[in-house]
């Protein structure tokens, strides 16, 4: 009889088990993409220009990402490697191109813009995992890239002979650099790709110490820098223990929550309105990404049950 009941109570413990593991999953990544979110508002509201702000990010950053690398090896029993190869040095120095590049669109142009620009990276991945390595083009990635490139377009022309037509490139520039990040953690999975993230941090203070001279900014603007390494730390860790939880179609479409995040934030704090054509653009790529993140949601629901 106790056998019995054991039997009938394990897979009720298990499932609740499994619930609340999922839970906390679609709260860290929720949580993230919140915290991405204010990489415009942090940006903007630095009187530091890109590379100071990128220096200081990435010492603050690369400190915290450290200490997270160091905790999850002491708790495997040291068996996550700390040793990167030519892949993992190469994994740093593309994501530390494409940090300046995302810090300095902030620069020129709307939060908006950026943000609705950077949504594009999956599609853009597609299309370079195709290009690259012939990874195979699904239908439904076509036309989600097809139309989110039709409101890239409304917004990019509605910058030209604004002088947001810079900021709007350098956007561009670094959400393809983000997609061939994204490739490239895909195709060196056995490299410690957080690790990496924190090595290629650091290397932007590096860049930042010798190039800039980032000592001086006000007190004000250090303890926006701080903050803002914090939240980039933050958003990093929490997304990666939150994708562990949930499913990766899950995770892109709660990710996707840091666009309206975004432009919600620097209304709110910068008082940023952008252009009509950069909100025409915008509800178009928006309506992409979120369209095809719920169906590849809807085919993992239906593949679980």
């Amino acid at each position: 009889m106790t056998d019995a009941l054991d039997m009938t109570e394990k897979p009720a413990a298990f499932k609740a088990d499994d619930t609340a593991e999922r839970t906390l999953g679609i709260i860290l990544v929720s949580a993230s993409a919140v915290a991405f979110a204010l990489t415009g508002v942090l940006t903007k509201s630095i009187h530091a220009d890109p590379l100071t702000i990128t220096c200081w990010r990435g010492f603050f950053g690369s400190i915290l990402i450290t200490l997270y690398v160091l905790w999850r090896r002491r708790r495997s029993g040291g068996k996550e490697s700390l040793r990167l190869g030519w892949r993992g040095w190469l994994l740093a120095v593309e994501g530390a191109a494409a940090s300046i590049a995302f810090i300095s669109a902030f620069k020129f142009t709307y939060v908006a813009n950026v943000a609705v620009i950077y949504a594009t990276s999956p599609f853009i991945a597609a299309l370079l995992a195709f290009l690259l390595v012939r990874e195979k083009f699904r239908t439904q990635i076509m036309v989600a890239a097809a139309v989110s490139l039709c409101g890239v377009a409304i917004m990019v022309g509605a910058g030209l002979g604004t002088g947001h037509l810079f900021g709007d490139g350098l956007a561009l520039l670094m959400t393809t650099g983000s997609a061939l990040y994204m490739i490239m953690v895909r195709a060196f999975r056995d490299e410690p790709v957080v690790w990496a993230g924190a090595v290629s941090a650091f290397l932007l203070f590096v860049l930042g110490w010798f190039v800039t001279d980032p000592l001086a900014v006000s007190a004000r603007d250090v303890v926006l820098l701080a903050a803002f390494g914090c939240s980039f730390a933050l958003a990093s860790i929490l997304w990666t223990e939150g994708s562990r939880l949930i499913p990766s179609a899950e995770a892109g479409l709660l990710g996707s929550a840091e666009v309206p995040f975004a432009i919600l934030f620097a209304l709110l704090f910068l008082a940023e309105v952008p252009p009509m054509a950069s909100i025409i653009g915008g509800a178009i790529v928006l309506c992409a990404v979120f369209a095809h993140a719920g169906r590849d949601w809807v085919k993992a629901q239906s593949a679980g049950a």
